[in-house]
């Protein structure tokens, strides 16, 4: 089967476009590296602030955590206070691929998991996105990826049908999701020049 003409570009932000690094946050105020695992594998977990993504607010998921590990309340307020520790700067070599397409006046949107307190902190330091017509965040439509409620809405919010679009994503079940709803797709492994070259192979740059 033919495959459509690509009209736009879809981003993925976390680990795509910026490192992504949770336990750093803490990485001043638990040195010791065995004990930083802990705290993150039991307390602040990735699943946990996967709940931030899914649309809950900072306040109140530190709060409760707080109420159930007192003796880590500090440490738990970090996640809030020092969140963008766990962004530590750009993935190398996407961000010029943003700037190049849109030189040539691609449209280029995301589809992000983020939470909206998240993002609200970590939006003005990149300006990069200045570039993303349209910025689906999970967090502020409390709907996540790899559920399709999220890529159905980008659909409409951007303008472009499913076929028309590549979506860019290092989560593996995200790009499954993706597929199976006729967008086309690159599977991100942190290899900006294998991204270049499949860009330019379908005349994007």
């Amino acid at each position: 089967m033919p495959v459509a003409r690509v009209e736009a570009v879809v981003w993925d932000i976390g680990r795509v476009l910026v490192q992504w690094d949770l336990p750093r946050i803490w990485r001043d105020a638990i040195p010791d590296p065995d004990k930083r695992a802990w705290f993150t594998t039991n307390v602040v977990t990735e699943a946990w602030h996967f709940r931030h993504d899914e649309g809950e607010s900072m306040e109140a998921m530190v709060a409760e955590r707080i109420a159930e590990f007192p003796e880590y309340a500090a440490e738990i307020e970090r996640y809030r206070t020092h969140w963008l520790e766990a962004l530590p700067g750009p993935v190398e070599g996407t961000l010029p691929l943003i700037e190049r397409l849109a030189a040539r006046e691609v449209p280029q949107y995301s589809i992000t998991n983020f939470g909206a307190d998240a993002f609200a902190m970590f939006r003005p330091t990149f300006p990069i996105l200045d570039h993303m017509r349209d910025i689906v965040v999970s967090g502020e439509e409390r709907l996540v990826k790899p559920h399709r409620a999220i890529f159905d809405l980008a659909v409409q919010r951007f303008g472009h049908a499913p076929e028309t679009m590549l979506f860019i994503d290092d989560n593996a079940a995200n790009i499954a999701a993706a597929d199976a709803l006729g967008w086309q797709v690159h599977h991100f492994t942190d290899d900006a020049a294998a991204l270049e070259a499949d860009l330019v192979e379908r005349g994007l740059l």
